[in-house]
């Protein structure tokens, strides 16, 4: 796959722009829906085989499920995998780090990400990102993964920014959410209608 330097640097900067303005940014079409289905397919066939877990609170040093609070399940993803579709997702963003370390100095020297399904009406309720035994996480994305999302099957993300009001975001196919992971408190809302489905990744410094 060719890669369009301009259009990347494009992304990015508007993600960063936002960032430092909104507390926030996002965008659609980070990757193209040839990708988007792609990984979408991909985390269907780990569901349906039974290759997802329950997602969990907290890091390996204190760790426990509770549903009431977080209902997804979620597979990690391996940068060592082959897989053609997160061959054209994880070189991306490498790019985005790389550019943000330029950029803005920011020193980030790791990435990790999973994929993330939460069946109908599950929820992952308000949270920061970051462990209370570990500040490693530096800023959050959220790519979704949803096929023909329309507005009235929810599922929207909320951002609790500092001293403005809450933004929803809807989780549309291809659209790339960014924000710091040890400032903004969020929160994924139920679909009532249908599953929804993401990849959620931490650049770590």
């Amino acid at each position: 796959m060719s890669i369009d330097h301009a259009q990347d640097e494009t992304q990015f900067e508007q993600l960063i722009t936002d960032l430092i303005e909104n507390q926030y940014g996002f965008i659609d079409d980070f990757i193209t829906q040839e990708t988007v289905s792609g990984l979408r397919q991909n985390l269907e066939q780990f569901y349906e085989s039974g290759q997802m877990q329950d997602a969990g609170l907290g890091n390996k040093k204190n760790h426990q499920k509770n549903k009431l609070f977080r209902g997804d399940q979620i597979k990690w993803i391996d940068e060592r995998d082959k897989n053609l579709h997160e061959l054209n997702f994880l070189p991306k963003v490498n790019r985005f780090i790389s550019y943000l370390n330029k950029t803005c100095y920011t020193s980030i020297n790791e990435f990790e990400c999973h994929y993330a399904c939460y069946a109908r009406e599950s929820f992952y309720k308000r949270h920061l990102d970051q462990f209370q035994n570990d500040s490693k996480r530096k800023f959050s994305i959220i790519l979704y993964l949803n096929e023909n999302w329309q507005i009235e099957d929810g599922g929207l993300l909320s951002l609790y920014l500092k001293g403005k009001e809450e933004v929803k975001i809807s989780p549309f196919g291809g659209r790339l959410v960014f924000f710091r992971s040890d400032e903004l408190e969020h929160e994924v809302h139920p679909s009532l209608t249908r599953e929804r489905k993401s990849i959620a990744g931490w650049f770590k410094g």
